[in-house]
C-alpha cells in the first residue's frame, strides 16, 4: 500500500515537472529529481546506478540552461542586444504571473520589443528582435520537453528492464 501511495506522489512530480513548463517558477528539474530520490530512498536503491545517476546529473545541466542557451541564441540571431537578452530571461518570470500561460510569452515579447526601441532601434528590427525571443522560449520549451520526457523514460526503463 505504501508503495503505491509513493509511486502516485512519483507520477504526481512529473506531472509537476511538465506543469513548470508553463509556470517556470514552478522547478521542473527539482520535480523530477525528487520523483527519482523517493524511489531510491524509499522504494528500490538498487536499480538506479551511477550511470544512470551521471547521465541524470549531464541532462539536468542541459535542461537548467536550454532557456538561457535558446533565448540567447535567437534574441542574438535576430540582431538583439545583451539588455534584450536579459529583459526576455526576466519576462518570462514575470509573465508566468500575468495572464498565465500566455503571459510567457505576450510578457518578453512585449519588453524585448519595448527594450530594443529603447535603444534607438526601428520598429522593424525592434519587432524582428522580439520574435526572435519568442522564438528562443518555445525552442527551450521544446528542447525542456524533450529532455523532461528522455529523463523519465530513461527512469523508467531503468527500473523496470
Amino acid at each position: 500500500m505504501t508503495d503505491i501511495l509513493l509511486w502516485i506522489v512519483i507520477i504526481l512530480l512529473f506531472i509537476a515537472s511538465y506543469i513548470g513548463l508553463i509556470y517556470p517558477i514552478i522547478p521542473s528539474s527539482l520535480f523530477i529529481w525528487i520523483s527519482f530520490l523517493m524511489y531510491h530512498f524509499l522504494i528500490d536503491s538498487t536499480n538506479l546506478g551511477w550511470f544512470f545517476w551521471s547521465a541524470m546529473v549531464g541532462l539536468t545541466a542541459i535542461l537548467l540552461f536550454a532557456d538561457v542557451i535558446a533565448n540567447s541564441f535567437f534574441v542574438k540571431r535576430y540582431g538583439g542586444s545583451k539588455w534584450g537578452e536579459r529583459g526576455a530571461a526576466i519576462a518570462v518570470i514575470v509573465g508566468s504571473f500575468i495572464i498565465p500561460p500566455f503571459g510567457i510569452i505576450i510578457v518578453p515579447f512585449i519588453t524585448v520589443l519595448v527594450i530594443e526601441m529603447i535603444q534607438q532601434n526601428t520598429f522593424k528590427k525592434s519587432f524582428k528582435t522580439a520574435i526572435g525571443s519568442l522564438f528562443g522560449f518555445l525552442g527551450g520549451t521544446i528542447v525542456k520537453i524533450i529532455i523532461q520526457t528522455v529523463m523519465i523514460i530513461w527512469f523508467l526503463f531503468t527500473i523496470l528492464f
